[in-house]
């Protein structure tokens, strides 16, 4: 595709089309003419994944608007139209529940729903646990009694002129019978938006106020309802967390990633509660950034003015410039996007934060468990890389190393999709000595490959239908020397995946195959390559905290085996050992206190030397 001509130097966004017109990618950008002619320098200086969009892309076109805050909301709206394969996809988040009060009628009724919001209805949430928010309802109409019949129950109670048995035991105010009119039972809802939007500490010193008249009156009944009413509205208040001081009311927005995937939470605190909470899932396919993630949302999560709090919280690492806008446009007042730092914000954030990584594992588990999600997964890698069948058994092998020395590999199973930890194997590498990445996986993959032949069922290397090697084509390449080392090339399934582009080589080609972003099958292979990552990286950190140990407590006399590995146990490292005073080591009662001095003076000296986490690389 050529640079077209005539880019304009003004906002807007511009739209990347494929050979049959289909929508691929759409952008904002605060210039169009810089923006968009980044896409058309030379290949090389692309990342690997925008390549593959001006592979596919056959023409573009732009759309001019009046500032880049139009832009962003353009691009929102284009994307949701086209869902383009390029682009961030935004999966709904339907499925959490609302408490809404229909305002469009005299009387309403609060109920629980989930579908789309309509105009003229309060919501309040969303909310995680719908059984403890029919808890709370079921509490506040002890206390503030709303009517939560039907509207045909509703018209027949009027026209017997009888209430039902709610209205009996206190749980409705009975506007049916004419009980309550209709500005005393606005003032009922206006309580219960009060509960729902954090605003506890009014209420309770309402009813408290109640109970104290009531009862110098000597109205024992109603300062009893009253106090009972107190009891109730705390119980129902057990469900909102106090995360900040009680005049505090801002949103807290934050964005986790794990692969091609991504989650944005958002925390609603009002009066110092968290009142709600909602979260957008998105599948990645251009390595986006925490503010591309986050700017790629936020219409969707402030649809309307009032949502918007005067303050909003933001992670690190953020540029806060666009959303501010976008959110003060809204609010139709200036709106504070903060950063915190420290401080009960700071801990509101890492909670958030914590959560958004608790939904992507929740998620992960729940694939995990779903057959049918894995078998989607096993056939779309088994179609992409012209497998005969999808590949049952998959084993994935890694190399950690620190700057060059002491190689050690992982591998790892899975099996139908799932992890098979008692198949996992560590691999000391033994012939390569230097800085060979390359030589240290062909070993290990060729003593694997030794067990290829042996009887599946007495071996602890059963056969694999596709052999991940963590890497690129290099790494390929060596692990089939390995496979034509031992005449078994062309007989095992072996393919590459790159760790940060997620391309896949399989043998005989320099051409990467990529699986859809956010797919099954794309999932299940970023799983298993960060399965043995991880496995490599535990296992070298381990033996090399045991070489460093042995070495830095060999020699010190009295000192054997025994006793170094109960000091590394009772003191949980050597940092630990070295922090400890010479009275602790003394104290120890299976140590002699000749050999505690002489190891108090080996460890505790200027010279002796640290065991700090210094970074492990991957081969």
């Amino acid at each position: 595709m050529n640079r077209p001509d005539g880019m304009p130097s003004a906002p807007g966004c511009y739209i990347f089309r494929n050979v049959e017109s289909h929508v691929i990618y759409v952008g904002k950008a605060k210039t169009i003419k810089n923006r968009l002619g980044s896409y058309f320098q030379s290949r090389d200086g692309l990342a690997p994944k925008t390549q593959f969009l001006m592979d596919e892309a056959h023409s573009v076109e732009w759309i001019i608007t009046p500032s880049e805050l139009d832009a962003l909301i353009l691009e929102n709206e284009l994307i949701k139209q086209y869902q383009p394969r390029y682009n961030l996809r935004l999966k709904d988040d339907k499925s959490f529940p609302y408490v809404a009060i229909d305002s469009r009628t005299a009387f309403p009724v609060p109920y629980i729903t989930r579908g789309k919001h309509q105009k003229g209805v309060r919501y309040f949430g969303p909310y995680v646990d719908v059984r403890a928010l029919r808890v709370t309802i079921d509490e506040l109409l002890h206390i503030f009694p709303l009517r939560s019949c039907s509207r045909h129950k509703y018209e027949y109670q009027k026209k017997i002129n009888r209430p039902c048995l709610l209205f009996d035991i206190g749980k409705c105010s009975g506007p049916c019978i004419g009980a309550i009119d209709e500005s005393g039972y606005q003032g009922l809802v206006e309580s219960w938006a009060r509960f729902f939007s954090g605003d506890v500490s009014a209420l309770r010193d309402s009813l408290t106020s109640t109970m104290t008249e009531s009862s110098s009156k000597k109205h024992y009944e109603a300062a009893a309802k009253a106090r009972d009413g107190l009891e109730a509205l705390d119980r129902a208040a057990q469900t909102q967390s106090v995360v900040l001081d009680t005049h505090s009311n801002i949103d807290t927005l934050a964005v986790s990633t794990d692969g091609g995937r991504a989650t944005v939470v958002r925390f609603k605190v009002r009066n110092g509660r968290v009142v709600g909470r909602s979260v957008h899932f998105l599948d990645r396919s251009l390595d986006e950034t925490t503010t591309e993630i986050l700017e790629a949302v936020i219409t969707e999560m402030y649809p309307e003015q009032s949502e918007v709090p005067a303050v909003v919280s933001v992670q690190k690492g953020t540029n806060t410039a666009l959303v501010r806008e976008y959110l003060s446009s809204m609010a139709k007042s200036p709106v504070d996007v903060v950063i915190p730092m420290r401080g009960k914000r700071r801990r509101v954030m890492e909670m958030a934060l914590n959560d958004a990584l608790s939904v992507i594992a929740r998620d992960t588990l729940r694939r995990q468990s779903d057959h049918n999600v894995r078998s989607r997964a096993l056939q779309e890698i088994g179609a992409k890389l012209q497998l005969a069948q999808p590949p049952f058994r998959m084993e994935c092998f890694d190399m950690s190393h620190l700057q060059g020395t002491n190689y050690v590999g992982s591998m790892v199973v899975f099996e139908d999709g799932v992890p098979m930890k008692s198949d996992y194997r560590h691999f000391n590498v033994k012939e390569i000595l230097g800085n060979d990445d390359f030589g240290a996986m062909q070993e290990v993959v060729r003593r694997r490959l030794e067990h290829w032949r042996e009887d599946q069922h007495g071996s602890k290397f059963r056969r694999a239908d596709l052999i991940v090697i963590d890497g690129g084509l290099g790494q390929l390449h060596a692990a089939e020397k390995a496979a034509e080392e031992l005449g078994l090339l062309g007989e095992v399934e072996f393919v590459a995946m790159a760790k940060r582009e997620e391309f896949l080589y399989r043998p005989g080609s320099s051409d990467p195959i990529v699986l859809d972003g956010g797919s099954e099958g794309l999932y299940l292979m970023q799983r298993l390559r960060d399965e043995a990552h991880r496995f490599a990286i535990n296992f070298h950190r381990s033996k090399r905290g045991k070489s460093m140990v042995a070495s830095t407590l060999e020699g010190v006399e009295g000192l054997g085996p025994s006793r170094r590995d109960r000091l590394i146990e009772t003191f949980g490292s050597l940092d630990g050992l070295r922090a400890a005073s010479r009275e602790e080591l003394e104290g120890l009662p299976w140590l002699p206190k000749d050999v505690a001095r002489r190891l108090y003076d080996r460890v505790s000296g200027p010279s002796a030397p640290r065991l700090s986490k210094e970074t492990e690389e991957d081969g």
